[in-house]
């Protein structure tokens, strides 16, 4: 997670936020609780009809979890994602309040 004075970098959720594929992704991840890598790329692949691969999803992964908006965590061999909502609402908070 990239740090700022304390806060969170709007230009690096900005630049998370700005690839439709990478939205994509957090709209699935906000569907369910928690996806493994493998059942984010089938219903990527199958929902969306996207041709990418895992290694293409795990680029944007990185950037979503440099953002913070992703979190993951290893599950045995499976890599476990969720979708963290704090650095939207921290990024919107001062816009909308």
């Amino acid at each position: 997670m990239v740090a700022y004075n304390g806060r969170m970098d709007k230009d690096v959720i900005f630049k998370a936020l700005s690839d439709s594929t990478r939205r994509l992704i957090l709209d699935e991840l906000s569907d369910r609780n928690e996806l493994t890598l493998y059942e984010l790329t089938a219903r990527l692949v199958m929902k969306h009809d996207l041709s990418i691969t895992r290694q293409g999803i795990t680029k944007h992964l990185n950037l979503l979890e440099e953002a913070g908006l992703v979190l993951s965590q290893r599950k045995g061999k499976y890599r476990v994602l969720t979708f963290n909502k704090e650095p939207l609402t921290n990024l919107l908070k001062g816009w909308v309040e």
